[in-house]
């Protein structure tokens, strides 16, 4: 008999170089392993995006990387729909035959693929993206128009659209050492930083689930390109995968009063309450999402996979399920699913001790001592978020903050999502 599905939560950052998630659409085949280990995966468009290559899975669940953050936190719920009809963001820096290629993207997925697309509607200016990089080499970028994305964005949600894909003119650069690395398989996705900017500002606002795909200019060809970047160039847009990816994203309803709410939406809802398990690359536990989850005592698996952070699970005093790999995650998910104890495919297999009891107090068994009973939950310690939070300062880019004034600014802390 299968056992009923085990909702995990999927989290591999933007644009700090991870191994198997850093590119494009590569941790796919990570998402779909998960989805059928677990029966529900709740995930971000950077592990889903492929450009022109996309998967569609109804175990998969598709969510802008802040909203999966809040969710997380407990003040989101996510509904399954069957349908949404997504709207058409499109930059005034676009060129007329960029963006007819886009439209025509929009078209060919409305033709072949049935999705109810539209409508479009174009920025009033350009929203002027540029590019650059934190400290520890991980991805950042600047908005310098996000009231017109805004804008845009109400005007879609005016006329009905209930999901919004957005393209935006990034700046060409096909020259730099930095792109050259990325297509070579060393590199870091120079685009992701600026790319969560967009999709966060515009979910958090308008309540609705929103990703991005970059206009640029077609690339030279490379025959050297690594198989993990040619997602990104079988065509002129890497818009297909954002639309199949938000056409069946979940509605993001607030958790606020949630007893009373329910009774007024139609069909479930899943809440971080129902939640099996998180999992993240070793490396990049400090996002909002992994910590959130940690607090609740969510099992956190921590996957060894290279990138360019450390906020590791021992600089945050963490607890967690190593996994060697994706594949062993996989593992530790459907244990957790059949009701198996992890610490039981472990050897050696510590013998139970017998609970001491304090000579002053008269109770139970220590920290140390439930560690070594084979515990295999989080740390129970108070203000645990910001102790994290505080560590991080040190530790690769930190969570950066915007500064005061019109622009837009992202850093690791924020790239939970990107097309990365």
């Amino acid at each position: 008999m299968t056992a009923s599905p085990l909702p995990i939560l999927l989290v591999i950052p933007t644009g700090i170089g991870c191994e198997q998630g850093g590119y494009a659409g590569d941790a796919l085949p990570v998402a779909r392993l998960l989805a059928a280990a677990s029966g529900c995966l709740i995930t971000h468009p950077n592990v889903m995006n492929g450009a022109a290559l996309y998967w569609s899975d109804p175990r998969i669940h598709y969510v802008e990387g802040s909203c999966l953050d809040r969710f997380a936190a407990g003040e989101l719920l996510l509904r399954p729909v069957r349908q949404q009809r997504v709207g058409l963001l499109l930059d005034a820096g676009i060129e007329s035959e960029l963006r007819q290629r886009h439209l025509q993207v929009a078209d060919g997925c409305r033709a072949t693929l049935g999705l109810d697309i539209g409508p479009v509607v174009i920025t009033d200016r350009p929203l002027e993206v540029s590019l650059s990089a934190g400290p520890s080499g991980a991805s950042w970028g600047r908005l310098g128009q996000p009231e017109a994305l805004l804008q845009a964005g109400r005007q879609l949600t005016a006329a009905g659209a209930t999901a919004i894909a957005v393209v935006a003119r990034f700046p060409d650069d096909p020259g730099s050492a930095a792109l050259a690395a990325y297509r070579a398989g060393s590199g870091v996705d120079a685009l992701a930083g600026a790319e969560a900017v967009i999709s966060h500002l515009l979910s958090r606002e308008l309540g609705v689930p929103c990703a991005h795909a970059p206009a640029l200019a077609p690339l030279p060809l490379d025959p050297h390109l690594d198989p993990r970047a040619a997602g990104e160039e079988l065509g002129f847009t890497f818009l297909p995968c954002v639309l199949v990816g938000l056409s069946r994203a979940p509605d993001l309803l607030p958790a606020a009063g949630r007893q009373t709410a329910a009774a007024a939406i139609a069909g479930p809802v899943l809440g971080i309450d129902t939640v099996g398990a998180v999992i993240a690359p070793a490396g990049a536990l400090g996002g909002g999402a992994v910590l959130a989850c940690a607090e609740r005592g969510i099992p956190v698996v921590a996957v060894e996979t290279p990138c360019l952070l450390k906020v590791n699970a021992e600089a945050l005093g963490l607890e967690v399920l190593p996994a060697a790999s994706y594949g062993e995650a996989a593992g530790l998910v459907l244990a957790l699913r059949e009701g198996i104890a992890p610490a039981s495919l472990r050897r050696p297999l510590v013998s139970l001790q017998e609970a001491r009891r304090s000579a002053q107090t008269g109770h139970g068994v220590t920290g140390g001592d439930a560690q070594r009973l084979g515990h295999t939950g989080m740390a129970d310690r108070a203000g645990h978020g910001v102790e994290a939070a505080d560590q991080l300062g040190a530790l690769g880019d930190g969570l950066a903050q915007s500064p005061a004034g019109h622009h837009k600014d992202v850093g690791q802390g924020d790239t939970h999502q990107g097309f990365g």
